[in-house]
């Protein structure tokens, strides 16, 4: 593990008070049990906002480059690496014949 991402995975050592500050935290956390199979969509789109998404992904993202120990690019958008890919889509949204065959 990277010295970056140690913060959120602390050793908090098992003296009593330790212990009982994070049974304390725990105690708030939301548990739901499911049968195999039965568990809900991970589809968030209903019960969050596209801005709540888009923090979890920021947290998520962070967490990642710091796991990598790499830091954060600091280009700008417009010279982000990416890759065209066609899906044989035309201007009216059907597929084209002979596209990625």
């Amino acid at each position: 593990m990277s010295q970056a991402s140690s913060s959120n995975y602390q050793n908090h050592g098992d003296d009593p008070q330790s212990i009982r500050a994070r049974a304390h935290a725990r105690a708030s956390w939301t548990v739901r049990k499911f049968r195999l199979g039965a568990e809900p969509s991970d589809d968030l789109s209903a019960s969050t906002t596209a801005e709540q998404r888009l923090a979890m992904m920021w947290e998520l993202t962070l967490e990642a480059w710091a796991l990598a120990g790499l830091p954060i690019p600091a280009y700008p958008r417009a010279s982000a690496p990416v890759r065209l890919v066609d899906l044989g889509i035309d201007e009216r949204g059907l597929a084209r014949r002979g596209a990625n065959s």
